[in-house]
Order: C-alpha cells, then structure tokens, then sequence
C-alpha cells in the first residue's frame, strides 16, 4: 500500500520561511517524476515544484524563493518555503505515479497522479 504523508506546514507573517515534509511508504520515490502541488479554496489545484532524476523544476510564481529536494535514504520529499507572500496560502500536498509516463510536465500542469497525500496547510499572513 503506497502511502504518502505531508507535514511542516503551519501560520507565518510575510517573508518568513518554512520547510515542508512528505514521507513515502510503500513506493520509493526515485522511482520515478513527483511532486508538490497546492491548492487555495475557490482557486485550481497547482502544481508548484517537481524532481525527476537531478532535474528539479518549479512553476514561476515560486522560482528563486521555492527548493525542492529529497532524501533517498529515509524515502523523504521535501519543499523549502523561502520569502513566503499571502498569495503563497494554500494547502500543499505531494503526489506521484509509477513510470514512464508520468513526469515533471505533468505535475506543472497540476496532474497529481495515482498517489496522494492529505496535505498540509500553509498560511501566510500579518
């Protein structure tokens, strides 16, 4: 059973950072393209960032301030949060799907794929 669990996320004022976790069972996840996505009550799921091998890729309203990365070895996702803004709130989950098909394209186009999580909420506010 693939399970995947999100974590890290919490209230903070403008500009400060935060580190979110997603924790993966039951799939490993270099195994292939996965992950960040958010979505914003009344607004479309997003994709935000993705890794696939050592490429990492992020959508533009988050470049520069947005780090994705992983730890193979404790099967572990995580996004740092830089420079956080208002517009940033939303709840972030990650997601995956076993290769070949599925790819970084796909999670920028907001395509989560067959594995989710329940998300962590993100609240940016003064």
């Amino acid at each position: 059973q693939v399970r995947l669990v999100e974590s890290g996320g919490g209230l903070v004022q403008p500009g400060r950072s935060l580190r979110l976790s997603c924790t993966i069972s039951g799939f490993r996840l270099d195994n292939s393209a996965i992950g960040w996505f958010r979505q914003a009550p009344g607004k479309e799921r997003e994709g935000v960032s993705c890794i696939h091998d050592d490429d990492r890729y992020y959508r533009d309203s988050v470049k520069g301030r947005f780090n994705i990365s992983r730890d193979i070895a404790k099967n572990t996702l995580y996004l740092q949060l830089n420079s956080l803004k208002p517009e940033d709130t939303a709840s972030y989950f990650c997601g995956t799907a076993p290769p070949p098909s599925f790819s970084c394209e796909s999670i920028l186009h907001g395509i989560v794929g067959d594995y989710w999580g329940q998300g962590t909420q993100v609240t940016v506010s003064s």
